[in-house]
């Protein structure tokens, strides 16, 4: 018999509320400053492959990326890139973490309807001081039975908070814009993955999306979040 999900979880960036456009305003800004020494699309791609490179020394979030551009900079322009440039990174990284929350539609009345049938959850992952100023202003803070900000998202972070904060994975719903962070991992641990695709995907957090397995489910937005509660049990 299929066991009914009792612990529900979200993701919150860009699942929540709006975070990956100011990324991409950013990296906007950024090609403007350097246009002298390379065109955007490589520019781009040397920022992945720092970002990339860097995800074991910085983690995830706005200060890694602050600093991946720093080291882009410094790459691109043969470390002859001026004071000024940098100091408008610094700037700009320090603008990301002031940025205001803006909730998604349907998130607030998603995160409700779920807490009145369900042990519910916020997983993120990211810079702490961030996520922790995001969710207070988000005004949602206190509707989560708890909160894990981690460093990553895998099949064992899965399992041991779902075993920590509810039944087991094998009665938990992870939702998130991301493929490869909250729902194959998810899935891997035996619970439900349900993908919210965002308008903005980050480069790092694309994976195939798993179209037959038997615990997976995607909406086109957290409005069907309780018809899809409902059919599951």
């Amino acid at each position: 018999m299929r066991q009914s999900v009792t612990t529900v979880a979200f993701d919150a960036d860009d699942t929540l509320w709006d975070n990956e456009r100011f990324f991409q305003l950013t990296q906007a800004h950024f090609a403007e400053l350097l246009s002298d020494y390379t065109d955007k699309p490589a520019l781009m791609q040397r920022l992945e492959a720092a970002e990339r490179q860097n995800l074991g020394h910085y983690g995830f979030g706005i200060k890694g990326f602050t600093l991946s551009m720093i080291e882009t900079a410094l790459d691109v322009t043969d470390n002859k890139v001026s004071g000024h440039v940098i100091a408008e990174l610094l700037d700009a990284g320090r603008e990301m973490l002031q940025h205001p929350v803006d909730l998604l539609p349907h998130a607030r009345e998603a995160v409700e309807a779920a807490k009145e049938t369900h042990r519910i959850l916020m997983i993120t992952k990211g810079d702490l001081l961030d996520q922790e100023r995001k969710l207070a202003q988000s005004g949602l803070g206190d509707l989560f039975d708890a909160v894990e900000i981690v460093s990553d998202k895998n099949s064992q972070s899965y399992v041991d908070i779902f075993n920590r904060h509810g039944d087991g994975p094998g009665r938990g719903m992870m939702i998130g814009n991301s493929m490869k962070s909250d729902v194959l991992p998810m899935i891997d641990s035996g619970g439900w993955g349900v993908f919210v695709p965002h308008g903005f995907e980050w480069a790092l957090e694309k994976a195939p999306e798993p179209i037959t397995a038997p615990r997976y489910a995607r909406l086109s937005d957290l409005g069907g979040l309780a018809q899809l509660l409902q059919e599951i049990g």
